[in-house]
């Protein structure tokens, strides 16, 4: 068993720019190298697949939680250590946020969001089960994620959102280097 899990957020979709995929695929294997596990969505397609199965083909351990309602959809990955099977979204979320204990956010569209900003109030509010601060680190290019980081700053700025809280969620280009930063949080603990 891992010592410490992290969740991924994306896309059950490729995307348009193949750099998405390059991208998922090398934080599968950042993920199972550094000896962390994964807990994502469950899916075989789309970037949550390619990140499922670096992990797996780098020898590393991999959840997946998936809605019964979106197995078809989504297409559950048959090769998983472990498939856990919800009766709905926010049951999946809650136990995808139960055993992780930091966020990667990589390209996605609105449920990708919506994991990124509602495991961020989590960590605001103090919601989450054991270790109640887990940070959300946002992966790759910063053209993609620009737009999200001012707009958060903005907030920020406005005095609609506290700084501490704006500083949950980070932004990393680099797989490694995210990788890297939620390992140096894990150790600070």
């Amino acid at each position: 068993m891992a010592q410490h899990n992290v969740c991924v957020f994306c896309a059950s979709s490729l995307g348009r720019d193949p750099s998405y995929s390059r991208l998922a695929t090398e934080v599968g294997e950042i993920i199972a190298k550094s000896g962390m596990g994964l807990i994502y969505g469950g899916a075989s397609i789309g970037l949550m697949g390619k990140v499922a199965d670096a992990t797996l083909e780098n020898g590393g351990q991999v959840t997946g939680v998936i809605p019964d309602g979106l197995r078809s959809r989504e297409l559950n990955h048959k090769g998983l250590t472990e498939l856990l099977i919800t009766k709905d979204m926010h049951e999946r979320k809650r136990i995808m946020y139960e055993r992780s204990d930091g966020f990667l956010a990589l390209p996605g569209g609105m449920g990708t969001l919506e994991e990124v900003f509602e495991s961020a109030t989590w960590t605001k509010l103090g919601f989450h089960k054991g270790r109640k601060n887990k940070p959300v680190i946002l992966v790759g290019s910063s053209t993609f994620w620009s737009p999200l980081m001012s707009f958060l700053d903005m907030l920020a700025e406005e005095e609609l959102m506290k700084v501490s809280d704006r500083e949950i969620v980070s932004h990393e280009e680099n797989p490694k280097d995210a990788v890297d930063r939620l390992l140096g949080y894990f150790g600070s603990l």
